[in-house]
């Protein structure tokens, strides 16, 4: 009888996990598919954004470089000074003016700040082929956010960082976005979602960090546009 019911247990046990887990790539692949599809992501190999963030009392322009999965540079002119961020492989480096406590020279960047820049490497998130990057996805649950039914799920990458990533129930597209990182919690907020050569993309990121509220607008975006390779080499000081 014991026995018995041991296995009815282990049945029920497996069946559960394994339509719990279904229901995760279910409304993963639906993700996807609203995005534009598994085979026009595919087809991506860079991405070029021209970027301006509105923050209190002035606008920032900024450029970025994707080479997906391989690079990625940021530029950004702050008063008159240039703030770049670069990963090429495993290796980053940066330069950060004086104003914002750099040398304003090419620096080294430090384990902890390539760590999130992974992510930048991926523009499509952490959902797209999760099992095939080593990324860990649970849904927690159905939840009411901005008074909109949304799919509120938990992923960890395959680089550790965590993160909580909410998708509008009508159009499995990404909603908002909740992460810790360095001990600071930051909240990204996506809309104004356009259709750019077959891919759906938010123009308008608001963000929400503990150095206040800013918002994000893309002017423009180019898709597989031709990429020089040295941007992404660290000058010499």
């Amino acid at each position: 009888m014991k026995m018995k019911f041991l296995w009815l247990l282990a049945v029920a046990t497996f069946t559960f996990v394994n339509v719990y887990a279904q229901s995760v790539d279910e409304i993963v692949a639906k993700h996807v598919e609203a995005m534009g599809g598994a085979e026009k992501l595919k087809t991506v190999a860079s991405i070029m954004t021209e970027r301006v963030l509105a923050v209190p009392g002035m606008e920032i322009p900024s450029k970025s470089v994707i080479v997906v999965g391989k690079s990625m540079r940021s530029e950004s002119t702050v008063m008159g000074n240039s703030m770049v961020q670069v990963l090429h492989g495993e290796k980053g480096w940066k330069i950060m003016p004086s104003m914002l406590g750099g040398t304003g020279e090419p620096e080294d960047m430090s384990a902890d700040e390539i760590k999130p820049l992974y992510g930048q490497l991926d523009p499509f998130g952490a959902l797209y082929n999760y099992q095939e990057k080593g990324n860990k996805v649970e849904l927690i649950g159905k939840e009411k956010v901005d008074k909109k039914d949304m799919f509120h799920l938990k992923i960890t990458t395959k680089e550790g960082v965590a993160m909580d990533e909410y998708l509008d129930a009508s159009t499995y597209l990404v909603y908002k976005v909740v992460s810790n990182v360095g001990g600071q919690e930051g909240e990204l907020v996506f809309s104004d979602y356009e259709v750019i050569e077959g891919i759906k993309m938010a123009n308008t990121i608001d963000i929400t960090s503990p150095m206040g509220a800013f918002t994000m607008i893309t002017n423009k975006t180019i898709i597989n546009g031709a990429v020089d390779e040295q941007i992404f080499a660290k000058p010499a000081k």
